[in-house]
């Protein structure tokens, strides 16, 4: 018996043309944009660091990975370094970068080239919580003075806000200020102190306080304008690392 031929199976596709793989490009281009859409809306987005305000941690023009599963079913955590929207006129005009042009417009509008219209500031309250200022040099929460060495720039005289005096609430600094964190919001700090212009330095005297004055809520953070939890640096490559929320908001009530 001779041997038996193999017979070759067709497919029954016919070669693409230059439509065909033009359409097939297509498809997936839409199908990568919309994949890097819901990365942005439900996963992570990068965003760069615009100024001094939580150094020694992030470095003017660091880029950061911010992730948003941690608040799916949650809120930011004391400790957490969060990206949000500018609450109330914390962004100064020249504060605010020029919208990207071009292919960086496009790669922004997906979550996949950094902005830097947004602040960035470490949670050192949440709702019900009493912040205060000084205890022997820290801050203090609910009674707690924080040990924030591990964080924040050094300080001369105590770990305190960024001195100055905007008509509202003298703060010098170390001056006692005391502040109760509304519900819905969260008291934000930089950990560069002597210069961040974060709640502290936004924060009204003790009576407006209570009056319930509506410009005294500028001085917190709405939880519905955090983005998410920055996660890492990423660029450039030698500071990269991963963004961890220090051990001493653990011994908070």
């Amino acid at each position: 018996m001779g041997a038996e031929r193999e017979t070759p199976v067709k497919s029954g596709r016919r070669p693409r043309g230059f439509l065909g793989s033009l359409v097939e490009i297509v498809i997936i281009a839409v199908t990568a944009i919309l994949l890097a859409v819901v990365i942005k809306t439900f996963l992570a987005q990068a965003f760069y660091i615009p100024s001094e305000s939580m150094r020694p941690g992030l470095e003017v023009n660091d880029r950061v990975l911010v992730e948003k599963p941690s608040y799916w079913t949650g809120t930011p955590e004391r400790g957490d370094v969060v990206v949000f929207a500018d609450p109330g006129d914390w962004l100064s005009t020249n504060q605010v970068p020029p919208p990207p042009t071009g292919f960086r417009a496009v790669l922004a509008k997906v979550g996949l080239y950094p902005t830097g219209d947004h602040l960035v500031k470490r949670v050192i309250g949440v709702a019900g919580d009493t912040v205060e200022c000084c205890e022997n040099g820290r801050i203090v929460v609910n009674g707690t003075p924080l040990d924030e060495s591990s964080f924040i720039a050094p300080t001369d005289t105590c770990d305190g806000p960024m001195a100055q005096d905007n008509g509202a609430y003298v703060k010098g600094g170390c001056r006692g200020w005391k502040a109760v964190v509304p519900e819905g919001r969260l008291f934000v700090m930089g950990d560069n102190r002597a210069n961040s212009a974060d709640s502290s330095f936004h924060l009204c005297n003790p009576e407006r306080q209570k009056s319930d004055d509506p410009a005294c809520a500028n001085a917190f953070v709405p939880v519905a304008d955090v983005v998410g939890r920055v996660a890492v640096v990423f660029w450039p490559t030698d500071r990269f690392g991963f963004e961890r929320r220090p051990e001493t908001f653990d011994s908070l009530d």
